[in-house]
């Protein structure tokens, strides 16, 4: 996929930049692949990460609930890494050192999103106090600095130059600011609320500085975020259980994974040009890029 449309991460003087990377999960393990090396159906593989590799950081019950891992993104130029598991953990991961910077023990993690002032939001489709999004410290785990319900949670998303927090659920999409950030209680305010087109809420990504696309159970869409307005997502159209997609205008790269069988799949579906990678030794879920969009 867009084998030769390779581009750069912006980057700046104190983080070295990485190429155009591919970021996967599912199970206990994380991946990162290189589109450039990729041969046929064969996925180069250039970074692996374990949930066993954290043995000496974490209790052994808490690497239990990191297993059937659900989301994996990049963040500060790629050099770490935000993850979260289904059976209850979120993780922040130095990629060099493969230590663990943040662990909270949290049900049902979906998604993670790194904000402003070393904070991390967190969805949440199941919790004792009901469904929600919660907001943590960095170096304070242990500590929910602002929550709010929402049934179903399954995508954040910080979009930096509108300076707000999207949040998906199982049938509305939130727009939240940021509210006294710098004080010691924070809170995100609620600014607008969208009905979905369709119920069951799974996937939430950028592709364009007012533009993301959403993922249910029946379809996949684009969001205008200055409009307002869902619109269906035509290269998707026909096809259905999409689990995640990423799509770069700039190029048309698209990369998708969608269920083959069950809600597991094998394969990264690439086109530009049309490619289908299979990674044997993991059982995909969702999919994300480095792409500038």
């Amino acid at each position: 996929m867009a084998v030769c449309a390779m581009f750069l991460l912006m980057g700046c003087k104190h983080h070295p930049t990485f190429g155009y990377e591919i970021i996967v999960c599912g199970d206990d393990k994380v991946l990162i692949l290189d589109p450039s090396q990729t041969e046929g159906e064969k996925g180069k593989v250039i970074w692996e990460w374990k949930v066993s590799e954290v043995a000496d950081q974490l209790p052994s019950e808490y690497q239990q609930l990191l297993r059937n891992m659900d989301e994996c993104k990049f963040t500060d130029h790629n050099q770490k890494l935000m993850l979260t598991a289904s059976g209850g953990g979120a993780i922040l991961l130095d990629r060099t050192t493969k230590k663990c910077l943040f662990y909270a023990k949290v049900p049902m993690a979906h998604s993670i999103e790194k904000l402003p002032g070393d904070r991390l939001v967190i969805a949440l489709s199941t919790h004792p106090k009901g469904n929600s999004i919660e907001v943590y410290d960095i170096d304070k785990p242990e500590k929910v600095v602002f929550r709010d319900s929402l049934y179903s949670a399954h995508g954040v998303v910080w979009m930096p130059k509108e300076k707000r927090l999207y949040a998906l659920g199982y049938d509305v999409l939130r727009a939240y600011s940021l509210k006294d950030w710098d004080s010691k209680h924070p809170s995100l305010k609620l600014e607008e609320e969208f009905e979905m087109p369709s119920e069951g809420g799974h996937d939430l990504v950028p592709i364009a500085d007012n533009t993301l696309l959403v993922t249910n159970h029946k379809g996949t869409f684009y969001f205008n975020t200055k409009t307002g307005e869902f619109n269906t997502f035509e290269l998707l159209e026909d096809l259905p259980n999409i689990k995640s997609v990423n799509y770069n205008p700039k190029d048309q790269q698209l990369i998708y994974t969608k269920a083959e069988i069950s809600w597991w799949t094998h394969h990264i579906y690439m086109e530009h040009p049309s490619q289908t990678i299979t990674i044997d030794s993991i059982n995909l879920y969702k999919v994300r890029t480095t792409s500038i969009y």
